[in-house]
């Protein structure tokens, strides 16, 4: 489900106005990476880059009956989420932090705000995801529906034959669920970690094919809230209304 490697934002010699997009940057190429400087770029990054390759599918982890009612009972709390938004805070692979905040409108909707020093902001309108750059003054558009973050964006969200659970654990109060995507398991892995009573979304990691780790974490989640719908429209990419 997961990029294998990051990809290089646009260069500072090409700088670009508000509302222009790099189109050359809109399919990703495989390779190359974002520059140390720039290390707050990631998890929901990592997810929204486009796969493209494919390699022989993982084996599923053996569920119990109890285990697969619980996948069910997961599945049908994310379907559940119409809006959310939350605090979050990224860790990266290098050890880097960042927070911000995000906001959810399922389906297929969500952004990210990055707080300083990044300068980063992500939305995704259903039918793409935007990446604005604030210091490069650049956007970088990439088809939702070729992403991973469209399996917790889609509508239903569920378990079938295209993701394979590698992983589940539960105990202490939380369940941890590991999934791949069945037709490019090469990609790496995406862990979402859910309290158990109440059932919530709190963390995600991502693993790429090399075993970097990002991982965000989500506090003061609030869902079922009153969004403007601005907040996911692309002229207000660069400028987010108040909320």
């Amino acid at each position: 489900m997961i990029r294998s490697r990051l990809n290089s934002l646009p260069s500072s010699s090409s700088r670009r106005k508000p509302g222009s997009t790099c189109q050359r940057h809109a399919r990703l190429k495989r390779g190359s990476r974002l520059s140390p400087g720039r290390g707050f770029i990631a998890a929901l990054f990592l997810l929204l880059l486009p796969v493209v390759a494919s390699a022989a599918a993982p084996p599923p982890v053996a569920l119990t009956p109890q285990q697969s009612a619980e996948l069910q009972r997961i599945a049908g709390y994310l379907n559940g989420i119409r809006t959310m938004t939350a605090r979050f805070q990224q860790t990266a692979a290098n050890g880097g932090v960042s927070s911000g905040r995000l906001w959810v409108s399922r389906p297929g909707r969500m952004r990210f705000e990055y707080e300083r020093p990044a300068t980063l902001a992500l939305l995704a309108d259903a039918g793409f995801v935007y990446q604005w750059d604030k210091e490069l003054k650049q956007t970088t558009k990439i088809e939702l529906r070729s992403t991973p973050a469209w399996f917790i964006l889609k509508d239903p969200v569920n378990f079938g034959p295209d993701v394979i659970v590698t992983g589940f654990q539960q105990g202490g109060g939380t369940i941890r669920v590991t999934v791949v995507e069945a037709a490019h398991p090469d990609l790496g892995s995406l862990t979402m970690v859910f309290t158990e009573n109440p059932l919530s979304l709190r963390q995600w990691t991502v693993v790429d094919q090399q075993g970097r780790r990002t991982t965000v974490s989500l506090s003061d989640v609030q869902t079922g809230v009153a969004l403007d719908p601005r907040l996911f429209q692309y002229q207000y990419l660069f400028t987010p209304p108040t909320q």
